[in-house]
């Protein structure tokens, strides 16, 4: 299914089009963690020289299509309530399909910026997210779609209008292929989770629960569909292990037999990492924030530890308050943060000074300015800031061939 709107440009469109910024290095020269204040689309495609195919992980936190102003002030920074002395942190106007549109010129490059192994998680609201999954089908292929999480953001609200309460937003998560860089992420246990997961208590006061010794599907030659103690695997199942290593689980007293003789296998709280983490996080937005919109540290962390590695890049072009490049910098990673918002960079700095302070050592990252601004393209078009019916959101269910990847050196040769 391919989502089609007016003014939708082809991909050679963007990538012709697309002028690469000139970047001025102000302080922090051949390091190699960047902080670019700068439009990011023009940034994007200047970074394909140096960058394409090897950022290993990607988080973006971009506009809602809220079509409103976020302020931020000396004493507080607002997300619903602000002074007429605020300055504007930025602005989110775009709705629509000018907004659809925005995004998808930006994932475009970001996707030619991904290695092989690397991932993208974006962040988005209830109001468009499913528009913007069907533009990351596009771009990074259906195939590659991993996870729709939805992130509880906020405690429950009291509010009058005709409709349930909002306490989440969600995260889309694809992969640049079919192999992404994947550390398995567990959460602890709550005790809840002991006493209703773990029943049982043995002899020496450990608990435990029990799953079948048996699993989906028949073998026909191996020994897992063999005879163990007289009894075969359940019509349809095959033994987890051979009768062997059974047997040898058995004699380590790993096996418990119930009071009619079906065996199963014990399975120890205190030799579990905790529980796999599930398409459900509680990761709630910080009380407050330094910048409107920041999210939670932890939740960036989770992130990067589960699909990045120490010394991978990552990448951050709506870095906003700073978060995703302070989990990169926390958890040893090379980190690219971009944003356009002059009050996003201060933030940012300011945080990174923070850590350096917390660390006792300088955190160093070089601080690029975009020379030229407000030239994002060699032909540029206007349009209504606002959906209007001559813009409808179509959905074409051609097959929606794979369009993959540009090779890097088309794009360098506009």
């Amino acid at each position: 299914m391919i989502i089609t709107y007016e003014n939708k440009k082809s991909e050679d469109e963007i990538i012709s089009q697309t002028v690469k910024a000139k970047l001025e290095t102000v302080s922090g020269k051949n390091a190699q963690n960047k902080l670019i204040h700068g439009d990011n689309l023009p940034v994007l495609k200047t970074l394909l020289d140096e960058y394409a195919g090897k950022v290993d992980l990607i988080y973006i936190d971009p506009p809602f299509a809220t079509n409103g102003h976020f302020k931020i002030g000396e004493e507080r920074t607002s997300t619903i309530s602000s002074s007429k002395d605020d300055e504007i942190a930025y602005s989110d106007i775009l709705v629509g399909a000018d907004f659809l549109e925005f995004l998808r010129e930006r994932l475009i490059f970001l996707r030619e910026l991904l290695s092989g192994k690397g991932s993208i998680y974006l962040h988005i609201d209830y109001k468009i997210g499913h528009y913007v999954k069907l533009i990351m089908d596009e771009v990074f292929g259906r195939q590659n779609f991993r996870n729709d999480i939805t992130r509880i953001k906020c405690n429950p609200k009291n509010f009058n209008r005709k409709a349930y309460g909002n306490i989440k937003d969600l995260i889309l998560f694809y992969s640049k292929s079919e192999n992404p860089i994947w550390n398995d992420c567990h959460v602890q246990y709550t005790e809840k989770d002991k006493t209703q997961l773990f029943k049982k208590i043995d002899k020496d006061g450990r608990m435990y629960t029990t799953i079948p010794l048996h699993a989906p599907g028949e073998t026909v030659n191996g020994n897992t569909g063999k005879e163990w103690r007289g009894i075969k695997p359940p019509k349809g199942r095959h033994w987890r292990s051979e009768p062997l290593l059974l047997e040898e689980l058995d004699k380590a007293g790993l096996i418990e037999w119930s009071s009619n003789g079906i065996p199963r296998k014990k399975i120890f709280l205190d030799e579990k990492d905790g529980k796999k983490m599930q398409d459900i996080w509680e990761f709630k937005d910080p009380q407050y924030p330094s910048y409107p919109t920041e999210k939670s540290l932890d939740l960036l962390k989770f992130i990067l530890k589960t699909s990045s590695n120490e010394g991978d890049l990552v990448l951050d072009c709506f870095c906003g308050s700073g978060t995703t490049i302070v989990a990169a910098q926390e958890l040893n990673r090379r980190w690219i943060g971009i944003d356009q918002s002059d009050q996003a960079i201060k933030i940012t700095n300011k945080r990174l000074s923070e850590l350096s302070s917390s660390l006792f050592s300088k955190v160093e990252f070089g601080l690029i300015e975009q020379i030229e601004e407000n030239i994002l393209t060699k032909k540029s078009y206007i349009q209504d800031p606002f959906l209007k019916p001559k813009q409808e959101i179509k959905f074409s269910l051609q097959s929606g061939k794979q369009l993959g990847s540009i090779n890097p050196r088309d794009i360098n040769s506009y």
